[in-house]
């Protein structure tokens, strides 16, 4: 990709080829691995002991967090320049990361692994969103990229539900994903080296307006939501009578079901207003929170956790348009992936403060009320939109 040559008609600024596309994409989905794996991964950390249900919390929100700060640190305070040997450092330092937290003594040692992975993680996950930006069809690109991702994050977590952890535990997990980082260097040589710029204004400044703000706290509570019934996904089917087996292939299913959410909305994202796509997916999300707090039956948690499944990922790429719509520059959409990771790392933190002892139906609850409060922030959003078109 040269820096120097202007945009083409897919594409604001540089000229990517599609080998370079995909080049990208993959690694951002290898920093989004452990998204999908969280339930399957920290599941076995809290059935074999190595974390209560406080510490399973830190863990999971531990890593999100320096997800999205390592997101955010990449996309806005460095510049888009020798991505490859960035991807490269980065690939290695979580592979490191992922090779310290199989053999992490307690509970403290696993939060500051996940920490250092977190930050890894989230770097990875700016090269790719610092292409797709670039793109004139960002929400298409990031359809894409989350179809990619879950797609992957799907294979392993079969593999992992299903051979990896009932022979070696968790650690077994967690070395599976540090040779797949390995693997992943040889892809990070076909990223494009140096992305061109795109014409805007002072970063900082674009995100500082109330639209900004108000689309940024929408998506930050919607994943809040999610986030939450996700990281607590285990402990929530046990109260129920389901063993951890079957939430493990209830979590690969919805990863499945995420696929098809992904691609649907990508076939469909031009054609469907992103206001209704928000809110249709907040009242189904409302729905699939009352049911999974209402004491399921094995067959309706299936049909809850497969509805999250496939809304997770179809709103991204409304949300991605939701930001453009904010900030023209696009300065604002290089933040949805940050504002993703802290509503999912800090959801399962506050729905944690609700929970009474082995009682854990606070959480889809509090899920409930995170989305009500995403769909209403979308209603605040659209106002001040109308206000400025007025002014």
């Amino acid at each position: 990709m040269d820096p120097a040559r202007p945009g083409s008609e897919d594409w604001l600024v540089g000229n990517p080829t599609r080998g370079q596309l995909a080049a990208a994409l993959w690694i951002g989905s290898v920093g989004l691995l452990i998204l999908g794996l969280q339930p399957v991964l920290l599941g076995a950390l809290f059935t074999q002991g190595h974390v209560g249900g406080d510490e399973l919390a830190l863990v999971a929100t531990a890593e999100l967090i320096t997800i999205g700060i390592g997101s955010a640190t990449v996309a806005m305070a460095l510049s888009a320049r020798n991505m490859r040997r960035k991807s490269t450092i980065l690939l290695l330092l979580l592979a490191l990361a992922n090779m310290w937290t199989a053999y992490a003594a307690n509970a403290n040692m696993l939060i500051a692994a996940r920490a250092v992975a977190g930050f890894a993680e989230g770097g990875l996950v700016a090269v790719a969103t610092e292409l797709i930006a670039r793109s004139r069809r960002a929400e298409r690109i990031g359809g894409y990229f989350v179809s990619l991702q879950t797609l992957a994050q799907c294979v392993l977590a079969l593999l992992l539900a299903l051979a990896v952890i009932p022979a070696y535990g968790a650690s077994g997990g967690f070395v599976t994903l540090a040779v797949v980082c390995g693997l992943s260097v040889a892809v990070a040589r076909a990223v494009p080296d140096d992305y061109a710029d795109l014409p805007k204004d002072e970063h900082f400044a674009n995100v500082l307006t109330p639209g900004a703000i108000t689309a940024l706290l929408c998506i930050f509570c919607y994943f809040m939501f999610f986030g939450s019934v996700w990281a607590f996904l285990e402990p929530l089917g046990a109260q129920y009578g389901i063993d951890g087996r079957t939430v493990g292939l209830i979590v690969s299913a919805s990863l499945a079901a995420q696929i098809l959410g992904a691609m649907t909305a990508t076939v469909f994202e031009a054609r469907i207003d992103y206001r209704l796509a928000i809110t249709a997916v907040g009242i189904v999300a409302v729905l699939a929170c009352v049911t999974l707090a209402s004491g399921p039956a094995l067959t309706t948690f299936w049909a809850a956790a497969l509805a999250m499944g496939f809304i997770l990922l179809f709103i991204v790429p409304y949300q991605i348009r939701l930001a453009i719509t904010s900030d023209e520059t696009r300065t604002t959409a290089l933040l949805v992936p940050a504002a993703q990771l802290f509503g999912l790392a800090l959801g399962p933190v506050a729905a944690s403060l609700l929970i009474e002892e082995v009682d854990f139906r606070a959480v889809p609850e509090f899920a409930a009320a995170s989305v009500i409060a995403s769909i209403a922030l979308l209603g605040l959003f659209v106002a001040l939109t109308r206000r400025r078109v007025v002014a």
